[in-house]
């Protein structure tokens, strides 16, 4: 069997930043430094950091007053914010920059009197912290179906902003379909969205041109990992999205002689070479990794992290 690795894959910079928000915060402050829903959708990630004094709470309520609380990288809703302020935490805010600029869209529509389009998935931590950073009228959708049915006040003052670890493919019909039915809706411009999303379905879709089967290293739980599958499974190969190499079963591989691997951007490449050890067990001899997009972006580390 041989390996092709797509290029790029794993950790995008909004998680790298995330992941070192908590490590950097661990060395400064006396434990234990807590952290508000998992820092990236990577229970690796998680567990490791659990294991070097993070904690991990799903509400603020859990955090001790004063004590150090980290923001995950999906951002959180303004009552939070407040919450936190009454709680006096030390609020080290960990959200992903493309997060944090949605959000300063999102209130610039609704300042301006219109109702909001929010294009995600109903219930993910990103969407739901956008939702909660407007008081206004939101709308939550992610199918062409609910914007035929989406029913708004002045079809003239509408807006719309995507959750980030959509790509540009995933969001263009949905787009289009807010456009047709409602010509005045204002929205960002198609290169808002995560660069990281689009460059990691890219290099996907030109790697099953060249192999039999595709596994995607990530988490059940990651929007992004779960959506890299669907694209190779939209391109005809069996696409497999696995946590870690205990979840590979041998019996795929026996008609497979290239096997595609990427990793969704919560994904650390130490699974991806656990996986590779198990394939080389099994037979793989030879590991290329396909030309892609040379990732460059870097976001700062907060202010106080750096003292």
């Amino acid at each position: 069997m041989q390996v092709l690795l797509a290029q790029p894959r794993g950790f995008c910079a909004g998680v790298v930043r995330a992941i070192e928000i908590v490590e950097r915060a661990l060395e400064r402050y006396p434990h234990p430094v807590y952290v508000l829903h998992e820092i990236v959708h990577n229970r690796y990630v998680v567990d490791d950091l659990k294991n070097r004094g993070a904690i991990f709470v799903e509400s603020l309520d859990d955090v001790p007053e004063g004590s150090v609380c980290i923001f995950s990288a999906h951002g959180v809703a303004t009552s939070v914010v407040k919450q936190a302020g009454q709680r006096e935490l030390a609020v080290i805010d960990a959200t992903c920059p493309l997060v944090t600029k949605v959000h300063v869209q999102a209130q610039r529509y609704i300042k301006k009197g219109y109702e909001l389009v929010i294009i995600g998935h109903q219930g993910h931590p990103e969407v739901e912290g956008t939702r909660g950073c407007v008081d206004g009228t939101v709308h939550v959708l992610c199918t062409v179906d609910e914007v035929m049915n989406l029913q708004v006040a002045d079809p003239d003052k509408l807006a719309y902003v995507t959750q980030t670890t959509l790509s540009v493919d995933d969001t263009r019909d949905v787009i289009e379909a807010l456009k047709q039915r409602f010509p005045n809706v204002q929205g960002p411009d198609l290169n808002d969205i995560c660069y990281a999303t689009q460059n990691r379905q890219n290099a996907v879709r030109e790697l099953t041109k060249m192999v039999d089967i595709l596994l995607v290293v990530g988490a059940q739980n990651s929007s992004n990992s779960n959506r890299l599958r669907e694209v190779g499974a939209l391109q005809g190969i069996q696409s497999y999205l696995i946590q870690d190499e205990t979840d590979l079963q041998q019996s795929w591989f026996e008609t497979s002689s290239k096997v595609g691997i990427s990793a969704g951007a919560s994904a650390p490449e130490v699974l991806v070479n656990q996986v590779l050890a198990q394939l080389k067990a099994w037979g793989v001899n030879q590991v290329e990794t396909m030309d892609g997009e040379e990732e460059t972006t870097v976001f700062k580390i907060p202010a106080e992290l750096l003292k």
